[in-house]
């Protein structure tokens, strides 16, 4: 008997700040491949808040790179779909509204401390003291004719755990003191920060599963007290494996690692650029912290998805194999017809 699959919705949410990497490639990957396995969607989202770093030879970039892996998405900002926009800048009144609901109900509140007196704190090696959290109406009205701006905090709780129920890793439980004091929510600027954004654009696009690199696990439990204040029943969490360099000794970065003396690609750019097939870079990829079998190394696109499952994904933390890569993209090569290796070589050579 065939096994039913609730239709999933998965996404892929960059910020347009840089090339796409191959770790954030993997992540797209991953989302794709449940989207197809579940009969769901892949949605692409630009979380472009930090307009500071937004650059848009990035955004093209990375709708670039994934178009070569072939992962297509249903919603986005250039095709649209019914939760749009899919442009975080574009939806700061959204943000607002929600911030403004937390303060209402006693769960955030507006800060006026000055960047002058955080930079003391930062100066004394003292968190945020939470001075502003219990004001009275008079101290706040006198603050507020000072002409201070404010941010929006979120009010953790001072005691208590939090549990984040992780697909990958379990129950993961936090205990609230651990979570960093009252975080910003809402800059003076009027623009959220990732927290207070992710939630509720997660929520209103009915993301049903969130896949995103380990890295973000420490911001979990905050991202789970944010949903029980709205009311919000959360995504599944699928905190995926960290990718580290060929020597296995830390994190895979933006810096070219040399294997055998050779500068290796990092960049979906890079992969392009040098040649690699995209069929070469899928297979790697869906093998770099999920197995498809323990005895087959190739697999076609289609068979790696009718087996794809979060529930299969490890979360050991997976050295980049390239001379795999290599080998897998010399196999590719030499499975092309003579006129697919031509159509491959000449924007090489030209």
């Amino acid at each position: 008997m065939t096994e039913k699959l609730t239709p999933a919705r998965v996404r892929f949410a960059p910020s347009p700040t840089g090339h796409l990497h191959l770790g954030g490639l993997r992540t797209a990957l991953f989302d794709w491949m449940y989207a197809e396995r579940t009969g769901g969607q892949f949605v692409l989202r630009i979380e472009d808040t930090d307009q500071k770093r937004y650059n848009p030879e990035s955004l093209n970039s990375l709708t670039r790179g994934l178009r070569w892996l072939g992962l297509d998405w249903q919603e986005g900002p250039d095709v649209g779909g019914p939760y749009g926009p899919y442009v975080q800048s574009e939806r700061k009144a959204l943000y607002e509204q929600y911030a403004q609901q937390l303060v209402a109900e006693g769960k955030a509140y507006r800060c006026y401390t000055t960047e002058a007196e955080l930079e003391e704190l930062r100066k004394a090696n003292k968190e945020y003291d939470r001075r502003h959290r219990w004001l009275t109406p008079e101290q706040r009205a006198a603050l507020e004719a000072e002409g201070r701006a404010h941010v929006v905090r979120f009010a953790v709780p001072l005691e208590g755990l939090t549990t984040v129920p992780d697909a990958v890793r379990g129950s993961v439980v936090v205990d609230n003191q651990r979570i960093p004091v009252d975080p910003v929510l809402l800059k003076s600027d009027g623009m959220p920060t990732y927290h207070l954004a992710v939630v509720v654009d997660d929520h209103l696009m009915q993301i049903t599963h969130i896949l995103r690199g380990e890295e973000w696990l420490p911001s979990a439990p905050l991202h789970v007290l944010l949903y029980a204040a709205f009311g919000w029943e959360p995504p599944v969490f699928v905190h995926l494996p960290i990718i580290l360099d060929p020597s296995g000794k830390g994190k895979m970065s933006k810096r070219k690692p040399v294997v055998d003396g050779r500068e290796m690609p990092v960049f979906v750019s890079d992969f392009m650029q040098e040649g690699y097939l995209p069929e070469a870079v899928f297979n790697f990829l869906a093998n770099t912290g999920w197995s498809f079998d323990a005895e087959r190394e190739i697999f076609t696109r289609q068979e790696a998805i009718a087996r794809f499952d979060v529930k299969d994904i490890s979360a050991k933390a997976t050295a980049l194999d390239y001379k795999k890569l290599e080998w897998l993209n010399g196999v590719y090569i030499r499975a092309l017809e003579p006129a697919a290796v031509k159509t491959h070589l000449l924007p090489l050579v030209a």
